[in-house]
């Protein structure tokens, strides 16, 4: 291949060379991994993959209980390896993560955890330096693969230290019995807020949806046509160095069953966004106000990549301008499961397409702007 690094060891096996480093071990990082594998990349010697959980399964490991894999939508298997025969029934973070571990395992990915990566920096000789609790990594190119689960965001609203009631956010999200008998105010108009709403409204007291801006229900099958403009849509704030939408966000929701009866039961009965929080609920400028034991954020994450701020990649916009899953200001840089490739399937095309130029680029070929 001409790209291979040896991995070995210097300054007491702290310090170590390879061709590239993949960042995450979930979706997007394992399909980043199986086609570095399929090109000829061997694991140790020529990449190495490092991942800060203790265990596989990505953020699917950290899922509530009650999501079950029968309520998963959009679950797409990782390449080459099928999911088949999972119990719909059982919770979704133990399912995934057996298969997960079972996809390192027959295509040897050898992952390295729990190793926090806390800085990306240029090194020598036109490398990057990749700084982790796990010593230090040399590197030609790097995938990026860390998505969201570990930036939750938290809105910021008036009067909301005074709350005195409980205040958590989807990250942290136990389930629905734990809200028996409260008075619950989701907040968040995506697919999490829709499905806390649903769980939580037969054991609380009372249940209030509030969102910044109305819900979009979609009837009819999710068509390829419609998930296309809605990847376009994301795709074209990354290319402007924006910070980039959810998916989800420009999709809209999917109604089924479960949302039209919730929706017949006043459930989705939303409300605008409240204008301050009050210790003992939230008020409206109109004089409206609402109860509440529980304050649940449903609101969304923003990705993972603060490690990566001493390469100077952001945007005035506050995002990283891409140019296919490449840093428009760094060719050395790939971000998978970012933006446009948010999603499973998503990552699974961004893992190939990333591979494809890292190689072209580790060749020394000219790099073009690749289709994800």
């Amino acid at each position: 291949m001409g790209v291979r690094d040896t991995a070995a060891a210097t300054d007491a096996g702290q310090h170590r060379s390879v061709a590239v480093v993949v960042i995450g071990a979930g979706q997007a990082g394992l399909s980043a991994a199986h086609h570095l594998r399929r090109s000829g990349f061997e694991p140790e010697r020529d990449f190495v993959v490092l991942d800060h959980a203790p265990r596989p399964g990505g953020a699917w490991q950290f899922r509530w209980p009650s999501l079950t894999y029968g309520k998963v939508h959009g679950m797409h298997a990782l390449p080459g390896m099928e999911l088949t025969g999972a119990d719909p029934a059982r919770p979704s973070s133990e399912v995934i993560a057996e298969y997960f571990t079972a996809y390192e395992e027959t295509f040897d990915l050898r992952v390295r955890r729990p190793v926090d990566v806390r800085a990306v920096r240029e090194g020598q000789d036109g490398r990057l330096r990749v700084e982790t609790s796990d010593g230090v990594w040399s590197t030609r190119a790097l995938i990026n693969a860390t998505g969201t689960w570990d930036r939750p965001f938290w809105p910021r609203y008036p009067g909301q230290e005074s709350f005195r009631g409980r205040q958590l956010h989807t990250a942290q999200y136990p389930g629905p019995k734990e809200f028996a008998g409260q008075r619950v105010v989701v907040v968040g108009g995506g697919a999490s807020g829709t499905q806390h709403l649903m769980e939580i409204a037969p054991y609380a007291a009372a249940t209030t949806w509030v969102t910044r801006r109305p819900p979009i229900f979609r009837e009819g099958p999710f068509t390829e046509d419609w998930g296309r403009s809605a990847v376009a849509m994301v795709e074209e704030r990354v290319r402007e160095g924006l910070t980039p939408l959810s998916v989800v966000s420009v999709t809209g929701l999917a109604v089924n069953d479960a949302i039209r009866a919730a929706r017949a039961h006043g459930v989705l009965d939303r409300l605008p966004m409240f204008d301050r929080i009050t210790p003992t609920g939230v008020a409206w400028d109109d004089g409206r106000t609402v109860e509440a034991d529980v304050i649940l954020w449903a609101t969304g994450f923003r990705a993972a990549i603060d490690h990566l701020a001493p390469l100077r990649l952001r945007e005035p916009g506050g995002g990283i301008r891409m140019e296919g899953t490449r840093a428009a200001l760094d060719p050395r840089v790939h971000l998978v499961g970012y933006g446009p490739s948010a999603s499973t399937i998503g990552a699974n095309r961004a893992g190939r397409a990333a591979v494809r130029e890292i190689r072209r680029l580790l060749a020394g070929e000219p790099v073009s702007v690749p289709a994800v």
